[in-house]
């Protein structure tokens, strides 16, 4: 149910702002929206696992306070983020 290491590196490659960065809102964002995306697949087959919609939720919350953040920091990040995501808001 993690991202594996290749499709992390490769979700950092593509999000980082610098050559050295690995943990940026940005780069942190990318890295939940992966893991949520793979949850909700998870969700599809087993609709009864709520201590794992726990986590979903969780993360969910944390990326949304992620979001938050880079939107009253850095506005025009925030839109490049989320229109590169596609996620609503």
């Amino acid at each position: 149910m993690s991202l594996t290491k290749s499709r992390k590196t490769e979700l950092i490659g593509a999000y980082r702002r610098g050559v050295a960065d690995s943990g940026s809102a940005e780069v942190q964002i990318a890295l939940l929206s992966g893991r949520i995306s793979e949850l909700t697949g998870h969700f599809k087959k087993h609709t009864k696992d709520f201590a794992s919609r726990r986590g979903l939720l969780m993360m969910v919350s944390r990326r949304r306070r992620l979001l938050d953040f880079l939107k009253r920091v850095a506005p025009q990040r925030y839109l490049d983020i989320i229109k590169r995501l596609e996620i609503r808001k």
